[in-house]
């Protein structure tokens, strides 16, 4: 199989590897880049959200260049990457006749495009989406022990970047099942797995609290047909911007001629299908159907060399949206040239005012694993997201970020005007209001712990376990305790002061590293049938933190 690349190839491949150097350096970063940044400060083999391949490119190119090029100089390789892999998985002679016609099709691609500079989980899920299918493709002409091991390898990296990586491979399983009579398949799966033992260790030692997360404690709301499954088909052209009706035509063009077509195909209708039903009940992100644009960018290629005419449209719109969308990258670098306000706006010169006012005083944001991350790296403090009862858990709520900021002076950002003793003022209008605690305190990693599901009775004494994971007492006259009641979508509704009782009355703190049982009472809910509960915990006045999981209450 030729994989040597036209020399025009070379060039338009140079020209996009240095147009996205270039924006990466001058592009601020956004929060979810600044919060996997922050998880490359602390390198682990799992994170709260992810999986860790998106730390390991950051720390890698954190090791070549500074700031913002360094978050994302991985990722620029990767798209180039992702690039030369769609091309050399076509076999079609033809295709060195149609090289800028390629280039105009995969950088027309809006997400595609945008995850060419963009550092965030989607990046290397895709460049290693299409090295898998490009292994399996090889794998098909020649199931030898050398494939084996590369293809299990790139399931591997596959997984590593993102969970939705499943989908991909299963359903490339699912459209060849003679895989499961195939020793050398089989190798391939035990090497994946092998190389991700580290990560399943690292999700039992922390309770397996991203799938916990993932499938349990996410919040959701009531179905609504416009935000979920209406805007499932918006993301649907999102993706791909206005060429989306000729992609969308050539695949249902396509048939499954060959075995590794049928794979493409499968691969684009599984994850179609699956996430149309997941819509009716959540609302699906665009960037989790993001997948579909490494099999769909080869199976429109080929279907442009067997249509002139189809070939001739992607070229003129695809053109048209590659100038948007270069046009909105110039907009995200210069806000006065752009048409929205875009989160890449205006976070540097606050942090650079902060920086002025406070030095390195650390920074506690409420409820924003957003801010935090970014203004650490903005202005080099050190930072914490203090998450509340109504809020989310996140990174901030496992690592400890928390244990630095004992008993320091720091600046609290608690969005209170009325409260604040400094404030600072975006370029969009928004203020941050902050107030300085000068000896800060806080303990947010108590566990609250009930046996459920459990009926709603009020008038009948429960048992309340309360685990202490510090190396130190904890007072109990700095803590205050309530009862969160949630809706069938987990969302807080109400919450109501209780006092529990320690069972042993002599105990006065919690000691380290310990569990003390005690009893309560459920309140009354100011609410029609709750379907959860939570009890919570307020460190030294502090909001009340997410300090249990949520109980089932039975009717």
């Amino acid at each position: 199989m030729k994989t040597k690349l036209p020399r025009i190839f070379l060039l338009l491949l140079g020209a996009v590897f240095l147009i996205n150097m270039l924006q990466s350096y001058c592009t601020p970063l956004i929060f979810d880049e600044a919060y996997y940044w922050y998880y490359a400060q602390n390198m682990a083999w799992g994170y709260f959200d992810h999986p860790p391949m998106v730390a390991f490119m950051i720390k890698l190119g954190s090791f070549l260049f500074d700031g913002e090029l360094g978050v994302r100089f991985v990722s620029c390789i990767f798209s180039v990457g992702t690039f030369v892999v769609i091309w050399i998985s076509i076999d079609n002679p033809k295709k060195r006749n149609y090289v800028v016609p390629f280039f105009v099709l995969v950088f027309s691609m809006a997400l595609l495009n945008a995850y060419g500079f963009f550092t965030l989980p989607d990046t290397p899920l895709l460049f290693f989406t299409a090295l898998f299918l490009y292994t399996y493709k090889r794998f098909l002409f020649d199931s030898s022990l050398r494939w084996a091991i590369i293809m299990g390898l790139a399931m591997a990296c596959l997984m590593y970047s993102k969970y939705h990586a499943a989908l991909v491979i299963v359903f490339v399983l699912l459209s060849n099942l003679k895989l499961l009579a195939n020793k050398y398949a089989w190798l391939s799966v035990f090497v994946a797995l092998f190389c991700y033992i580290p990560h399943f260790i690292w999700l039992y030692q922390h309770d397996f609290v991203t799938i916990s997360y993932h499938l349990f404690d996410r919040p959701n709301a009531a179905y609504d047909f416009q935000k979920y499954t209406l805007g499932y088909f918006v993301n649907l052209v999102a993706i791909f911007g206005l060429t989306f009706p000729l992609i969308y035509l050539s695949l249902f063009k396509t048939r499954s001629s060959d075995t590794f077509t049928k794979a493409l195909l499968y691969l684009v209708y599984g994850v179609l299908i699956f996430f149309f039903i997941s819509s009716f009940n959540r609302r699906v992100q665009t960037q989790w159907i993001i997948v579909i644009a490494i099999p769909l960018a080869i199976i429109t290629f080929r279907y442009m060399m067997q249509n002139e005419k189809v070939n001739q449209w992607v070229f003129r719109i695809g053109l048209v949206n590659i100038a948007i969308i270069l046009y909105l990258r110039v907009g995200l670098v210069n806000e006065e040239l752009s048409p929205i306000y875009y989160e890449t706006h205006g976070n540097k010169a606050v942090a650079e005012q902060i920086k002025a006012e406070v030095g390195d005083t650390p920074l506690i944001f409420i409820n924003s694993y957003r801010n935090a991350p970014m203004f650490a790296f903005y202005t080099g403090n050190d930072t914490y997201s203090l998450n509340n009862a109504y809020y989310r858990r996140n990174q901030y709520s496992i690592d400890d970020s928390e244990l630095k900021l004992q008993h320091q002076k720091v600046l609290y950002f608690s969005g209170n005007p009325k409260k604040s003793d400094i404030s600072f003022t975006k370029s969009n209008g928004g203020t941050f209001y902050g107030e300085f605690i000068e000896d800060f305190e806080s303990f947010r990693k108590l566990e609250t712990i009930v046996d459920g599901p459990m009926p709603l009775e009020t008038d009948k004494e429960q048992i309340l376990k309360i685990y202490n994971p510090y190396d130190r007492p904890v007072a109990l006259k700095k803590l205050r305790f309530n009862v969160a009641y949630l809706t069938d979508f987990k969302k807080v509704e109400n919450a109501i002061l209780i006092y529990p009782k320690p069972v042993d009355d002599k105990i006065l703190s919690l000691p380290p590293n310990d569990t003390i049982n005690f009893t309560f009472k459920l309140p009354e809910p100011k609410m029609v049938e709750p379907a959860y509960f939570r009890v919570s915990i307020s460190d030294n006045g502090l909001p009340f933190g997410l300090n249990g999981k949520n109980t089932e209450l039975l009717y």
